[in-house]
């Protein structure tokens, strides 16, 4: 995804700064936009990539750092059935 930030003219006049919109293209986000502000006059668009997360759920260091024990203090969960 990537964050677009525009300035605008409104119909009425009104100039509106620093209005972001996250989309995977420019035409998305200027869609978007004048959703919200119909027939706006686009002053200025930039444009900012956004990383995306890559980190995924640890149940277990989510259970040491609630419990304030360190992930390798807490016992390893089994599969359920197994003995």
């Amino acid at each position: 995804m990537i964050r677009y930030g525009f300035h605008i003219r409104t119909k009425t006049g009104q100039r509106v700064d620093n209005i972001s919109i996250m989309a995977a293209t420019q035409n998305d986000a200027e869609r978007r936009l004048r959703q919200m502000y119909m027939n706006c006059e686009v002053l200025e668009c930039r444009e900012q990539s956004v990383p995306r997360r890559v980190d995924t759920l640890d149940v277990e260091g989510v259970i040491g750092l609630i419990s304030g024990a360190s992930v390798s203090a807490l016992p390893s969960l089994q599969k359920a059935g197994t003995h």
